[in-house]
């Protein structure tokens, strides 16, 4: 039986859905594991490893005293949006010294998430900051902790002196709805910048 050989340059069919990546990012214990995990229609990879007393010194646990774990590379999730849309998730190392791995985990991304916790909300500064060195479209979310005081979003754009364009959301970070808004929230606004830089300059 005679095989044809396979054509390595084909193009996607118009049938086949479009893969886009996303980064959810954010400070130490913030909910970002727990986002993706919530969201995701596969089982989730996770990488974390124990907390332990020699971390003890870096690792800034005030606000997350109950925290066991923490991620080490990255987490990894899937969710299907439509037929034609599927996200692939992955959940960046919060503490400064997983930092290095960022810069890998970006290359490709249309967007990313910075989970925010107001009652730490200097812990998203560096995210924050990130993205907007390197032009990538990002949505805030604040995680609504249990107990923790809730903020309007205009309090929270005003607090990290975002753009007005950037979206500022409330999320609960465990519920698959809420956290399935937040990652629409970033695709919408990822498509609007990039359809705000296709659009020609008037003079």
């Amino acid at each position: 039986m005679a095989f044809a050989r396979s054509d390595r340059r084909r193009k996607p069919s118009a049938d086949e859905p479009v893969a886009l990546k996303l980064l959810v990012a954010g400070g130490f214990g913030v909910g970002k594991t727990t986002l993706v995990g919530a969201v995701s229609e596969i089982r989730p990879l996770r990488t974390e490893e124990s907390l332990s007393e020699a971390g003890r010194p870096v690792d800034d646990i005030a606000g997350v005293e109950g925290k066991r774990t923490t991620t080490v590379a990255m987490d990894f999730g899937r969710i299907t949006l439509r037929d034609n849309l599927v996200l692939y998730l992955f959940g960046t190392p919060g503490q400064d010294r997983f930092w290095f791995l960022w810069d890998e985990l970006a290359q490709g991304a249309l967007g990313a998430v910075v989970l925010a916790d107001t009652r730490r909300l200097e812990d998203c500064f560096a995210a924050v900051d990130y993205f907007e060195r390197r032009g990538i479209p990002f949505t805030v979310a604040v995680n609504c902790f249990d107990g923790a005081e809730r903020h309007a979003p205009d309090i929270v754009r005003d607090a990290l002196d975002l753009d007005g364009s950037v979206p500022v959301v409330l999320c609960d970070a465990r519920e698959r709805d809420s956290a399935k808004n937040v990652l629409i929230s970033v695709v919408e606004h990822a498509a609007q910048m990039a359809a705000g830089r296709r659009e020609p300059a008037t003079t």
